[in-house]
């Protein structure tokens, strides 16, 4: 039985979050705009507070505190500078967003506001979701333990994902990363997928959804914020498609998140950075937005016990195909589990998936295939190595069979280690069918 006093406590601690709360709605006013961010006065909130701009027309105007500055808040709108006036109110509607979630969102594609873009109505939605996520402590979460199957060969083989794991395609304009992305969210064996496309023109938004989503559309979720997006717009994009996947992990179901790109969200926060008057670093990008890129990708993985998982794939656009002196690619490398490198001479060798097997790499695979898997993987990757290394001497006909007894195996194997990383986009490869792929390339050794 619960004591007086007990009950008085708690209907105490119930009541004491209204009374301290202000009842009554304070403005502020817009004093000046400096690039993309207004300066307001005579309002207090904390950073990533959320605000509302009075520009007289029917509905207010988003925006979201980045920044503190002699006495005033920094804004940034939601959706640009266009119609704010010297002197519009300003309040504040939440102190942290929340969007809604639910079952509606399935076969939906948002804008990074949650507004519908394909035309039908505002999905019915009920279980509010921090946009910034939940932290997990990391002695709860569930390990890397289970297989991840994408249904693509070469990474099935040679690059084996876990089911949790975080995963970065690293490629340079025009090798077909969007293809790639494509065949896994339509392969993969996940109960939904979300997918993210962070400043991408508006012209290919229309055309993944359409040619390359195909069958995965129905348990599918698109964010779409493309490029003509505000900076802030590009960053809650993909905080929503993050917050999207962090609701159905919490509901018990497996995730594939596919952010595409990284790069572009790094651009973002540039630009935020940049304009509340942080100092750039290397390539321009402040050293915030290499913190803000790893507390992003650590918003995936998978949950704790009773929970489901989110296995995210993140797509990093390299410079020239540069893939050492790149910071936001560096930066990846050492906050992901593992990356998939696409080649540009594959690519025009039309060799698709045009994945650089020797460059590639899964950091969990060790503990999630067999030790025979391993040992195929491995060979594998020393004779296609040697392959590439030598392809120029071999095309100019300079090299003498004998001299080289790993590339004379290479060149003899050729054909069936072509035939694992070599798939039509629109078959699927799964897991048991790679691995007999794979023993194949060896099968005159085992025998």
């Amino acid at each position: 039985m619960i004591s007086t006093e007990r009950i008085r406590e708690m209907a105490g601690a119930r009541l004491r979050p209204a009374l301290v709360r202000d009842p009554v709605l304070r403005f502020g006013r817009i004093v000046r705009s400096n690039g993309e961010v207004l300066h307001a006065s005579g309002i207090r909130a904390p950073i990533g507070a959320r605000c509302l701009v009075d520009t007289g027309e029917k509905e207010a105007r988003p925006a979201e505190v980045v920044g503190f500055q002699a006495g005033m808040l920094l804004i940034m709108p939601e959706q640009g500078m266009r119609g704010i006036t010297r002197g519009a109110r300003v309040h504040v509607q939440s102190d942290s967003p929340s969007p809604l979630m639910g079952e509606g969102l399935l076969d939906r594609v948002l804008d990074a506001r949650g507004q519908p873009l394909d035309g039908r109505p505002a999905p019915e939605l009920t279980h509010p979701w921090p946009l910034l996520g939940q932290s997990i402590n990391p002695m709860a979460r569930a390990r890397i333990t289970r297989v991840f199957d994408v249904g693509v060969s070469a990474i099935n083989a040679l690059a084996t994902m876990g089911r949790g794991m975080r995963i970065g395609l690293f490629a340079g304009s025009g090798v077909g990363k969007t293809t790639l992305l494509g065949m896994m969210a339509q392969h993969a064996e996940a109960d939904v997928v979300v997918v993210g496309m962070i400043g991408e023109r508006g012209r290919e938004i229309r055309e993944f959804i359409e040619d390359h989503l195909g069958t995965a559309r129905a348990r599918s979720v698109v964010v779409a914020s493309a490029a003509d997006d505000t900076a802030l717009g590009r960053v809650h994009g993909a905080y929503r498609a993050a917050a999207i996947a962090e609701y159905w992990r919490a509901q018990g179901r497996h995730v594939l998140l596919v952010v595409d790109s990284l790069t572009r969200l790094a651009m973002a926060l540039r630009e935020i950075g940049l304009a509340v008057g942080e100092p750039p670093a290397t390539k321009g990008y402040p050293p915030s937005v290499f913190g803000a890129l790893a507390a992003y990708v650590e918003r995936a993985g998978n949950g704790t016990d009773g929970q489901g998982s989110i296995t995210a794939i993140y797509t990093v656009l390299v410079e020239g195909d540069d893939h050492v002196s790149d910071p936001v690619a560096d930066t990846a490398r050492s906050v992901l589990d593992g990356h998939i490198v696409l080649s540009r001479s594959l690519s025009e060798a039309a060799l698709y998936p045009p994945i650089d097997v020797s460059a590639s790499l899964s950091r969990p695979m060790s503990s999630l295939v067999s030790k025979a898997h391993q040992r195929f993987a491995a060979r594998f990757r020393t004779l296609w190595a040697r392959r590439q290394e030598k392809q120029d001497i071999i095309d100019l006909g300079a090299y003498a069979p004998g001299r080289d007894p790993i590339l004379d195996e290479a060149i003899r194997r050729a054909a069936l280690m072509e035939r694992v990383v070599r798939q039509n986009a629109h078959e699927p490869v799964n897991l048991l069918q790679s691995l007999a792929l794979l023993e194949a390339v060896f099968a005159e050794v085992t025998t």
